[in-house]
């Protein structure tokens, strides 16, 4: 049996997505060069709701995308079934612009390699930073890092964090689980 339990509250978590919003705005301001590129798929939950908020504080829509990276990933071979991607949806190009990834997770940092080569292809950005509702900091196996941090989790290998949303799950909350589910 699983034993898991919740490390971020429905409360909270309106709470770190409100904070994460403020922090991007004060780097960020009217977001006139910047842009949002969600990880898909888990990193769109986070990325809609960043997104989203940010037009209701701002009253401007800021630029995003949905970027798959699926054939990016240094271990998409090695898969035991086939892989489907989901579709990147960036009808804008980079070039020149800070770039904010976002994904719910950053566990390896082997997404966030992928992303970036794929984001290659979008032009070459001025400056690119990262934005995770989980860093769990002590299992990266690539030297990245995130700049806009939800919340911090030390787990050992075998567990598994979870963000759940409101719109897939029914409740915006993180669940801890000491095996993966």
């Amino acid at each position: 049996m699983t034993s898991e339990r919740i490390i971020l509250t429905k409360e909270r978590f309106k709470l770190t997505i409100d904070r994460l919003c403020y922090q991007l705005m004060e780097k960020h301001g009217d977001f006139s060069n910047s842009c949002l590129i969600g990880i898909q798929p888990k990193g769109v939950f986070m990325a809609n709701r960043i997104h989203r908020r940010l037009k209701e504080i701002l009253n401007v829509d800021v630029l995003y995308g949905k970027l798959d990276v699926t054939f990016y990933r240094d271990d998409f071979r090695t898969r035991e079934a086939p892989l489907s991607p989901n579709p990147t949806d960036m009808e804008f190009l980079v070039e020149d612009k800070k770039v904010i990834l976002i994904d719910d997770v950053l566990y390896s940092g082997r997404t966030v390699r992928a992303a970036l080569t794929a984001l290659q292809h979008y032009g070459r950005a001025e400056k690119i930073e990262m934005m995770a509702m989980i860093d769990r900091r002590f299992n990266r196996q690539l030297p990245i890092g995130v700049d806009y941090i939800g919340m911090t989790v030390d787990a050992l290998d075998k567990a598994y964090v979870r963000v759940e949303w409101d719109e897939v799950q029914g409740m915006d909350q993180v669940k801890l689980f000491a095996d993966k589910p």
